[in-house]
């Protein structure tokens, strides 16, 4: 379907395309059985409308109607996604439901939130215009369309009813099939005009349809704050939980070990007179201790280094360059401290940019360069070396692109075959 068939309707554009031709296309049965559809659901809809109205206005005097009215409130939801099925018949491209989908929520939160939703509130607006206006439209082009149908089989009619009298019209009696030719033509007429004004009211009821029952750019405006409230709210998560387990480590298991190492030290003092094992086995266990204290402390600095949270990005950056087996030269420049998010990432994805070209680039240097331009914080890692790499061979920098998304940044990795291997990340700040 083109652009103006989308904007304007299909059976708009159709009759646009070729008006003297509409009458004999697929779009006009197409058009009347959605017509005759609004004038059987239209009436029906009225129905329950007035009874919810009715009844939940009623039992207000008894404090009882509230459930009722909120009932009637909620009707134009079904009611619309019915007329959106209904549509179908003579818009190809269908409308997109303008609700979110709620996965998982309880009754009471799917009911506040669809009572929160601007399309709700619309959507029970073209139920009102459904059931009233429309289907009283629909009802006249039904019966339109009915005599028009009864006069051009007329002749058969009367054929039929022979020898009695017919009265296709109060006052006039036709006596046989020939004297009905003229109410034939006159039917004929009637089903031409019935092809163009169906034309007329479909395209009406698909406009009117786009407008209040398609999503509209504040709802996609407010599914993006809120989409972007809950990336806010899973990075703080992220980060609290990080937090909790540096926290653990640092706090538990280290200190424990530091006392373990202690103690087998004082047991390592008590035995250095006795013969034996006993103090050689202390010994290699203190060792050990000491050992697993090491890699601790090096699990908890990578986890969260403390330099990073004391002085920011660049001394972090700075320190880890100290310890690179390339040589590593930093040219990070920012007028003040980040947020905590912006700069755990950043030094996380510089850290693994570094691991990769010690293991993989037989670069014989690395350049860090980071500012910050327009709000947004753009670091570059830069090595000379053999170029090729792949971020998704299992390079470890997809988890940090899932990352660098939480915060709406980008990660992009330029490295031609014979290098040099440039990593850029730009973070909003």
């Amino acid at each position: 379907m083109s652009e103006g068939e989308q904007r304007s309707g299909a059976v708009r554009e159709a009759l646009r395309a070729a008006p003297l031709r509409f009458p004999f296309t697929r779009w006009v049965p197409r058009c009347w059985a959605h017509l005759l559809g609004g004038a059987l659901l239209g009436p029906l809809l009225l129905v329950v409308v007035a009874v919810l109205l009715v009844l939940g206005l009623g039992l207000s005097v008894a404090g009882v109607g509230l459930p009722v009215l909120l009932a009637l409130t909620l009707l134009g939801i079904p009611a619309a996604a019915l007329a959106r099925w209904r549509l179908r018949l003579v818009e190809p491209l269908p409308l997109p439901d303008p609700h979110r989908r709620l996965p998982g929520a309880g009754r009471r939160a799917r009911i506040r939130t669809r009572l929160r939703e601007r399309a709700t509130w619309r959507e029970l607006a073209h139920t009102v215009l459904a059931s009233t206006v429309l289907a009283a439209a629909s009802l006249g082009f039904t019966a339109l369309l009915a005599c028009s149908v009864l006069y051009t089989l007329s002749p058969l009619v009367v054929r039929a009813l022979a020898p009695e009298t017919v009265m296709l019209v109060p006052g006039h009696a036709v006596p046989g099939p020939l004297a009905a030719l003229p109410f034939s033509a006159a039917g004929l007429v009637g089903l031409l005009l019935c092809a163009y004004a169906g034309a007329l009211l479909v395209s009406a009821e698909v406009a009117l349809a786009r407008f209040l029952l398609a999503p509209r750019e504040d709802d996609l405006g407010r599914r993006v704050v809120e989409l972007t409230r809950s990336r806010a709210r899973l990075a703080d998560a992220f980060e609290a939980e990080r937090r909790r387990i540096e926290r653990d480590l640092h706090d538990g298991a280290q200190q424990q070990l530091v006392a373990l190492s202690m103690t087998l030290g004082l047991a390592e003092y008590e035995l250095r007179d006795q013969e034996g094992r006993a103090a050689e086995l202390v010994t290699r266990a203190r060792g050990e201790a000491r050992q697993a204290l090491e890699q601790l402390r090096d699990l908890v600095r990578g986890i969260h280094p403390q330099v990073l949270t004391d002085h920011g990005l660049a001394a972090a950056v700075a320190e880890v360059a100290l310890r690179h087996p390339i040589p590593v030269a930093t040219d990070i420049v920012l007028p003040e401290r980040l947020p905590a998010l912006v700069e755990a990432t950043a030094y996380f994805t510089v850290t693994e940019a570094l691991t990769n070209a010690a293991k993989h680039s037989g670069a014989g240097a690395i350049t860090v360069h980071g500012r910050v331009a327009g709000g947004r914080l753009v670091v570059r890692v830069t090595d000379d070396g053999r170029g090729g790499a792949d971020p998704a061979a299992g390079a470890g920098l997809a988890g940090l692109a899932d990352r660098v998304a939480l915060l709406r940044g980008r990660l992009m990795v330029t490295s031609p075959t014979g290098g040099p291997t440039t990593l850029r990340l730009e973070v909003p700040c």
